[in-house]
């Protein structure tokens, strides 16, 4: 193994490794920001409200993250009325010619479709007794969701939404498919200079691995945090 491959490297490396953490930082925030409006709406009785949304998050969990991403980036180029825009200098239509623009949409539409359905199962999941308790308290419906069902719901739901976020950072490596540099891309120029893929592509692996513990570490500290009530009730403290 010929380390200086990856030492001569290193700014290329921390250059694709920034792109890749506020990318996937920023996906996962809108995501999470329109999962929680959306999971009320997925539980909704009301099929009109229950319907778009179940739409949304099938067509969006039922495909490859990739095909979506190259269908925003190369795909909408091919219509006359989005060429039409850019001839005219739109500015938000000419967002779509910007290869972190359709990364972020395309990470951003992929996990809010999973975090609604995420949040929408722990809405489903609030203990009952929960419920009955605030409308015995004599709250309206929207202060029941504003402060239990919601905040019941998301603290449940951590465990689930770490997982998602981990798969998250590692299928952002798809970003390099649309001329981004990420670490991924930045592990295939490395490739492409040295004709080293072991060194490349070893190394951008251990970042990842870096990278997802690190992420378990702190959901496994959200989860001691908010999540110690019902740790409790799962493992009672023996009696006598």
């Amino acid at each position: 193994m010929d380390l200086s491959v990856i030492t001569g490297s290193l700014d290329q490396y921390l250059a694709g490794l920034w792109l890749t953490v506020h990318l996937v930082a920023l996906s996962c925030a809108i995501g999470l920001a329109a999962a929680v409006p959306l999971a009320v709406a997925r539980v909704s009785r009301n099929p009109a409200v229950r319907g778009p949304v179940a739409a949304y998050t099938w067509f969006f969990r039922g495909t490859p993250m990739l095909v979506q991403l190259l269908l925003i980036y190369y795909g909408l180029g091919q219509f006359q009325w989005m060429q039409a825009q850019w001839e005219a200098g739109h500015p938000f239509w000419l967002l779509f010619r910007e290869p972190y623009f359709c990364a972020l949409l395309a990470f951003a539409l992929n996990t809010g479709a999973y975090t609604t359905e995420i949040i929408a199962g722990a809405i489903r999941n609030v203990p009952h007794g929960e419920i009955e308790a605030a409308k015995a308290a004599g709250m309206s419906r929207f202060v029941m969701a504003r402060r239990i069902l919601l905040p019941s719901a998301l603290r449940r739901a951590i465990p689930a939404y770490s997982n998602e976020v981990i798969l998250m950072l590692q299928g952002s490596s798809i970003a390099s498919a649309i001329t981004l540099v990420d670490l991924t891309g930045a592990a295939r120029n490395v490739y492409s200079k040295h004709f080293a893929p072991f060194e490349a592509f070893v190394f951008a692996g251990l970042i990842y691995l870096v990278l997802t513990f690190a992420l378990v570490g702190l959901f496994q500290l959200a989860e001691r945090r908010w999540l110690a009530h019902l740790r409790a009730q799962r493992n009672p403290r023996p009696v006598g």
